[in-house]
C-alpha cells in the first residue's frame, strides 16, 4: 500500500512483521506518520492496533520471545528504532505513551510529572519547577493543580489523572506521543477535554492514537489506518476514509456491518 503524503514524515513503518512467540501478530505493515499531525488506528478488537502502537516505543521488549522484522524509521535521522543495536530506553525517551486507563504513580502530582526528568538525572529544583509547570500547562491541568502540587495524584478525578499522565509524558519533550484508547475509561466531559488537548498538542508534537471510537477518530485525526487481523487494510486522509473508503472491508466496518 503506497500513499502519497505531502507533509513531512516523522516516522515510517516499512514491511513490519511482529511475532508474539509463534503468533504472527502484525503482517507486513507499511504506514507513514506525518509530523505534527494526528494519525489514528481503528479496527475491531484483536486486530493489532495496540500491538503496532507498542512497537513504536519498544514496549514489547519487556517480555521474552517477542520479535520484530522490518523497520520503523524515525526521521530526520533515518534510524530504525526496532533495530537490535538501538537502546529501547532511549526510544522511550523520544516516544512517550499514554495508556488506556490513567496510571499515575503513588506520588504527589509534582513528582509524577518530574519522574522522567529525575530518571534522566535532572534534580535541580528550579529546572524541575519550570518543567513541571510547563508540562501541566501543556496538558491543560495547571489551573486545577497549581495549589495542590504536593498532594497525592490519587486524589484527582479520572479525567485529571489522565491529563496528569499526559503531562508526565510531555515532561521529557518527546517527539512522538502515543495514545492507546486514552478516553475509553472516561466520561464524555473528560473525553472532550482530552480530545481538545490532543488537537492543541499536535501543533508541537506528532500524535499516533489507537481508538475503538470511530467518531473520535473522525473528530480529531488527520489520517486514519484501518486494521484487520494484523494487516493494514487501508490508510488515507481521515475525511476520505470516512466518506469514500477504497476498500469494501473498510466500508463495512465504518458503517457498522461488523466489529
Amino acid at each position: 500500500m503506497s500513499i502519497n503524503i505531502s507533509e513531512n514524515l516523522k516516522a515510517e513503518v516499512k514491511n513490519l512483521n511482529f511475532h508474539y512467540g509463534d503468533v504472527h501478530a502484525l503482517k507486513n505493515i507499511n504506514l507513514p506518520v506525518s509530523e505534527k499531525k494526528i494519525t489514528a488506528l481503528i479496527g475491531p478488537s484483536g486486530c493489532g492496533k495496540t500491538t503496532l502502537l507498542r512497537c513504536f516505543n519498544r514496549m514489547h521488549d519487556l517480555y521474552p520471545h517477542n520479535r520484530y522484522e522490518g523497520e520503523i524509521i524515525l526521521h530526520p535521522e533515518n534510524i530504525n528504532i526496532t533495530g537490535e543495536e538501538i537502546d529501547p530506553i532511549e526510544v522511550r525517551m523520544r516516544i512517550s505513551m499514554v495508556f488506556q486507563k490513567p496510571n499515575p504513580f503513588p506520588k504527589s502530582i509534582y513528582e509524577n510529572v518530574a519522574y522522567g526528568l529525575r530518571v534522566r538525572g535532572v534534580n535541580k529544583k528550579s529546572i524541575l519547577d519550570e518543567k513541571v509547570e510547563t508540562s501541566l500547562r501543556r496538558s491543560a491541568l495547571w489551573e486545577e493543580a497549581k495549589d495542590r502540587l504536593y498532594e497525592s495524584a490519587f486524589d484527582m478525578s479520572g479525567g485529571q489523572q489522565q491529563r496528569l499522565c499526559i503531562a508526565r509524558a510531555l515532561a521529557t519533550d518527546p517527539e512522538i506521543l502515543l495514545f492507546d484508547e486514552p478516553t475509553s475509561a472516561l466520561d464524555p466531559i473528560s473525553t472532550a477535554k482530552i480530545e481538545e488537548l490532543m488537537l492543541s498538542l499536535k501543533k508541537q508534537i506528532t500524535i499516533l492514537i489507537v481508538t475503538h471510537n470511530m467518531q473520535q477518530a473522525a473528530r480529531i485525526s488527520d489520517y486514519t489506518g484501518f486494521m484487520m487481523l494484523g494487516e493494514l487494510i487501508e490508510f488515507d486522509k481521515t475525511d476520505k476514509m470516512f466518506t469514500s473508503p477504497s476498500e469494501k472491508l473498510t466500508e463495512d466496518y465504518i458503517t457498522g456491518r461488523f466489529g
